[in-house]
């Protein structure tokens, strides 16, 4: 590939565009969402098909949303919101329910690694999480030593593993046709359904994945010369139209892998392990798929959730470390923060919680973390004087007020039903 895009063709010039979207879209892949909707399928067969199908949409809008916020104004979401926050008490108050849920991700990936190592080699699980914790540390020094352009390759790279490791068990063992029909239409099934369907939702519209992407956009696309407010008008509104258009096809095509492995996954199980005992964990799946359909899906399956782990590992340290740099203007090595970080998902590990469990309840509390990162989102995006001529459109913003609606609800609705109802 020719080092200066703009000296090549028009398709290596479009390819060089994209990158940034399918980095973030492994957050959408990481083991709490094979827990969720493995689990989903599991407990309810096809039933919550349509809060798969819902969250990827919504997901769509919302990536799009935070990397133009990123390539515009070359700022991350982070940062916007920290220059914005009048008192320190305010921005740190944010900061640290952001912490959390990024905390909450860490605990997802390095679990997910760790069962997955379990699985496969038979790894004692503590010892799982520290080797995928010291392999996500090796693909951060790739990102800060190799540049923006290299991490992505490698992360593309197991992406396209975590794919195929999730999607060949529907072809051994395909799904009902009329039941994913049936599992479009909006219903819960008591209390615990609607748990699993704030758990997917968590999983799938993550909140550190909202923060990733306006970073990862900002760093690949950071204003140029000729997009500075002193340069020329038309070639500057060019050049981003042109960034763009790109950037809707990069979002266009990392959902449709993402959206289509967490239907795979949910459609697996629904169609091979529904009221199979026990198969509402990993391990129990794993074993389930082994005997049911044979060792090359259940390995392939494990395989996925190892290069899951590894790859939403590395992306979400990324993520909190942009968090913590755009809300208290500290920047921590992320190296040092890695260190730091792994140590909630390692005490779970060391005490001996349930994996599956763990993984679940770390999606439940992503799910609640969404609206403060969503809201500020779609509320800076539609400001002019954040984005100028590349505001939101009023249809824009109405589809993220509805979505904002819609996960705030369905939280109400976990939360009441939990506490007051069955």
């Amino acid at each position: 590939m020719p080092k200066n895009p703009a000296a090549a063709g028009p398709r290596t010039r479009a390819a060089w565009l994209l990158g940034p979207a399918l980095v973030a879209g492994v957050a959408y892949l990481d083991p709490g969402n094979v827990a969720s909707n493995m689990t989903a399928g599991a407990r309810y067969g096809y039933l919550l098909v349509w809060v798969v199908v819902l969250g990827n949409v919504m997901a769509w809008l919302i990536q799009y949303l935070s990397a133009k916020l990123g390539i515009v104004t070359g700022q991350s979401l982070p940062e916007l919101l920290g220059a914005r926050f009048r008192t320190h008490a305010a921005r740190r108050a944010y900061w640290l329910q952001a912490e959390l849920v990024a905390m909450a991700t860490d605990v997802a990936e390095i679990i997910g690694g760790a069962v997955a190592l379990w699985l496969l080699f038979g790894v004692p699980l503590l010892w799982g999480g520290l080797i995928t914790g010291a392999v996500s540390i090796v693909l951060l020094l790739i990102q800060s030593r190799r540049g923006a352009r290299s991490f992505e390759f490698v992360i593309i790279g197991l992406m396209a593993i975590i794919a195929l490791g999730f999607t060949y068990g529907v072809f051994i063992g395909p799904p009902d046709a009329s039941g994913v029909a049936g599992g479009l239409l909006p219903r819960f099934d008591g209390t615990d359904s609607v748990l699993l369907a704030a758990s997917i939702l968590g999983a799938t519209i993550m909140p550190h994945a909202i923060y990733a992407h306006s970073s990862l956009a900002r760093d690949r696309f950071r204003p140029s010369e000729n997009r500075r407010k002193d340069a020329a008008a038309a070639d500057a509104a060019i050049d981003t139209r042109r960034v763009l258009r790109a950037t809707r096809w990069d979002v266009t095509i990392a959902l449709a892998i993402a959206g289509t492995v967490n239907l795979c996954i949910l459609l697996l199980a629904a169609a091979n392990l529904a009221g199979v005992p026990g198969t509402d964990s990993l391990e129990g799946a794993y074993a389930a798929l082994q005997s049911g359909i044979g060792p090359v899906v259940a390995t392939l399956f494990a395989v996925g959730l190892l290069a899951s782990g590894l790859a939403s590992s590395a992306v979400g340290a990324y993520a909190g470390a942009e968090i913590m740099h755009g809300l208290l203007r500290i920047r921590i090595p992320l190296l040092v923060r890695r260190l730091v970080t792994l140590v909630p998902a390692l005490a779970i590990l060391a005490i001996g919680v349930d994996p599956t469990l763990a993984l679940i309840i770390s999606q439940v509390v992503l799910s609640f973390g969404i609206p403060f990162a969503l809201i500020p989102l779609i509320a800076l995006t539609a400001k002019t004087d954040v984005l100028g001529a590349y505001r939101n459109r009023a249809w824009t913003t109405a589809a993220g007020i509805l979505a904002s609606v819609f996960l705030v609800a369905l939280n109400g609705l976990l939360l009441w039903l939990t506490l007051f109802g069955s």
